[in-house]
């Protein structure tokens, strides 16, 4: 397959105290520029090694790796030809990380810091930062100090937690960046655009950014409001696109969350920090990941106007290749605490599986060779069962909202199940990961052979026969 750009994700994070059980969460949809382009789940285990060089297939970026490499969780592409894009994975310090959250700068500022063709890009970001740092503020200073060197050859958000902290980081031109944490009682969604905004320089608990950002806005006369640090507004992008493929997604996450908020799904000015209404479990997330705009007329499968239903970009995509939810929990030990709540294909219709992080391995079937077609792959059975669902989606909804409840409910009966080995290491828990991968995946097939059944009994072929032939 010819290569295609990782673009148009959408990013969820929320603080420990928006969440039920008072666990950091950060999640994103990866999405693609095809509906097709396979993926895989790997461990990679720690190692020790003299320095060595990383050069990036993708645009020849080049840094000199930290001689130790932490064991880390990843999502890379099945073909690697132009570049890992390992996007999302937990390390052995339970540090979460994902990358990115694609954005676009403005042309003023692009005018005086242009991007730079070699610097750090998506391909590399996870590779290069995750297995080296041992907190959420370290990753941002690791991948901060290779844009500032090396250059950055894209526009991104990207995505840290750990036990803690909930952290969100944009950078926002050739060689600068922003960041900030997330408060523990609140949550961002993130869609396309760069979304902080006001940055308070005397806080640097909550706010890191490039060295010398004040002086750079101020002499190239970049702030357009003048009395405040407007991130979003000094850097980013405020158009007709934006108002109808990034904002309405922003606008009805906050509807989920905070419906008393009353937003415009257009208006360029939404909170990239809100309030939630009640506590924020994962199973919310997932629905957030998978939503269409659902009850409202812009549901691209509802009963709105030709017009309404493709008004605006919905946030579960057939385009979406790779979501996940990383979850820290704090009421467990360390070895116990990081959770991959992984799904292939868009959520609407396909489960998140919850694997250990510290486990020495996710399965065999998430790492084996996928660039064929098989049905019995996770990547190829996400696409095939959203596929199916989609078909006939009116008449499966029931089917297809029991399926995701009860596999909701699978993945937090295999955690409490989980969280009771009595010898939780890393062979374990691996194990334990490998027998979950194989639960889903029967339950994965089930449901297939359920959709299958009853979209054949919907086909436009069919007729009804007389008994007394």
């Amino acid at each position: 397959m010819p290569r295609q750009t990782h673009q148009a994700c959408t990013s969820f994070l929320a603080g420990k105290l928006a969440t039920i059980d008072n666990s950091p969460l950060i999640a994103r949809n990866e999405d693609n520029g095809v509906a097709i382009w396979p993926k895989q789940a790997v461990v990679y285990p720690a190692t020790d090694h003299t320095e060595t060089t990383f050069v990036s297939k993708n645009n020849h970026f080049t840094t000199v790796l930290p001689t130790h490499a932490a064991h880390y969780t990843a999502v890379p592409d099945t073909d690697p030809s132009e570049g890992d894009y390992a996007e999302s994975g937990i390390n052995a310090h339970n540090v979460a990380m994902s990358a990115t959250e694609s954005a676009y700068a403005n042309s003023r500022v692009l005018g005086v810091d242009p991007l730079v063709s070699d610097g750090i890009a998506e391909d590399a970001m996870v590779t290069v930062v995750l297995p080296y740092v041992d907190t959420a503020q370290a990753g941002i200073k690791r991948l901060g100090h290779l844009v500032e060197t090396n250059g950055a050859a894209e526009a991104n958000g990207v995505l840290f937690s750990d036990s803690d902290e909930v952290w969100y980081m944009e950078i926002v031109s050739g060689h600068h960046w922003v960041a900030q944490r997330i408060p523990d009682d609140m949550y961002a969604v993130v869609a396309n655009q760069l979304a902080i905004q006001d940055i308070d320089f005397d806080r640097p608990g909550d706010f890191l950014t490039s060295a010398g950002i004040r002086h750079f806005v101020q002499a190239n006369h970049l702030n357009p409001d003048g009395n405040r640090f407007n991130s979003r507004h000094i850097f980013g992008t405020q158009s007709t696109f934006d108002a109808h493929y990034n904002t309405p997604r922003v606008w009805y996450g906050h509807k989920l969350f905070t419906p008393s908020a009353f937003e415009n799904p257009t208006d360029q000015e939404l909170p990239f920090l809100q309030h939630a209404e009640h506590k924020i479990s994962v199973p919310e997330v997932a629905e957030l990941l998978g939503s269409h705009y659902q009850e409202t007329p812009y549901d691209p499968l509802g009963t709105g106007t030709e017009t309404e239903r493709h008004l605006y970009r919905a946030i579960g995509l057939s385009r979406t290749e790779n979501s996940h939810i990383l979850q820290i929990r704090r009421h467990v030990v360390p070895s116990l605490a990081g959770i991959i709540w992984q799904c292939f294909g868009n959520p609407a219709f396909n489960p998140y599986v919850p694997f250990y992080a510290s486990g020495d391995q996710l399965g065999d079937i998430y790492r084996a060779d996928n660039h064929a077609f098989s049905p019995q792959n996770p990547y190829w059975a996400g696409k095939l069962l959203e596929t199916l669902g989609e078909a006939h989606y009116h008449q499966n909804r029931e089917q297809i909202a029991n399926f995701l409840k009860r596999t909701q409910s699978l993945g937090i009966q295999r955690l409490v199940a989980g969280d009771a080995l009595p010898n939780p290491d890393a062979a374990t828990l691996g194990n334990y990961n490998a027998a979950t991968a194989a639960t889903f995946a029967a339950e994965i097939e089930t449901q297939a052979g359920n959709l299958l059944c009853a979209n054949a009994e919907q086909s436009a072929l069919s007729f009804k026969m007389d008994h007394n032939l």
